[in-house]
């Protein structure tokens, strides 16, 4: 396995990307950006990067895992920066990584799905292209994977994690629809793979059903899967995750990662 970690930015040593690529120089194979949560104030990278990633190099997706700006550094578009940074790294080593660059899909968790719904959603603003310098169309995900994400600012919002990414506890309605990501739905949204769990009280399912109500209304393409039981936070959904507590350890929940992996071979 080819393992290094590539510094995305000369100005943050703390902004990387972790490769995880398969040896196989003779295949072409799909490329996951693994985007962990931690409501923007963290990157909980050890239940939801590396686990992650080398569940999808298992199954014939080369990987790479993003520590993005969070806490003081977390305010957007500066995350989507990075995200988007990050996304064109792979495409541009595509031939190194043998990977498609055409095929470049993202996959985030709790507040990491937030910033991979923004990079499938928000790809095009103009304030990224100027913070990046990148050609436009370049950080563009071929579909993105939401796992119990925070996605709603309204009523059903994780509100820490939208209070970090604005940079004050008392956004306007204004600011939170701003990244709301329902709201922006159209037609440059690339196609979707939801999981949630019925369970979760931290980041309630009504997130995972407003956005698809906002897919289906845009007709992009998309696949849910809402689990009745689990907390926030399950990860793979199997014991290596799971950390010793039972709830996050669930045979049906385990599935979303093979589902995923032959949604992404439809697409």
């Amino acid at each position: 396995m080819n393992y290094q970690v590539i510094h995305l930015r000369d100005d943050d040593p703390d902004i990387t990307l972790t490769a995880y690529v398969a040896d196989e120089k003779w295949k072409t194979r799909d490329a996951m950006l693994v985007i962990p949560g931690g409501g923007y104030g963290c990157v909980c990278d050890d239940r939801e990067g590396e686990p992650i990633a080398l569940a999808y190099l298992a199954r014939g997706v080369n990987a790479f895992v993003l520590k993005y700006s969070v806490g003081k550094k977390a305010v957007f578009p500066r995350p989507l920066a990075d995200a988007s940074l990050a996304m064109a790294y792979i495409k541009d080593h595509a031939e190194e990584f043998h990977i498609d660059p055409d095929r470049v899909f993202c996959v985030g968790f709790s507040a990491g799905g937030h910033l991979s719904a923004s990079l499938g959603t928000l790809w095009h603003l103009d304030s990224v292209d100027e913070m990046t310098g990148l050609p436009h169309g370049k950080n563009k995900p071929r579909g993105m994977v939401l796992c119990y994400a925070v996605l709603s600012a309204g009523q059903m919002a994780h509100k820490g994690s939208f209070y970090n990414i604005l940079g004050t506890t008392e956004p306007t309605d204004e600011q939170l629809d701003l990244y709301s990501i329902e709201k922006h739905i159209d037609e440059n949204t690339v196609p979707a793979f939801l999981m949630h769990t019925a369970e979760d009280q931290v980041v309630p399912v009504e997130n995972a059903l407003y956005m698809a109500e906002a897919l289906s209304a845009k007709k992009v393409p998309f696949e849910m899967h809402i689990y009745p039981r689990g907390p926030h936070g399950v990860a793979l959904g199997n014991w290596l995750t799971s950390m010793g507590n039972p709830g996050y350890d669930d045979a049906a929940v385990e599935k979303w990662v093979d589902d995923s992996v032959y949604w992404m071979k439809h697409i």
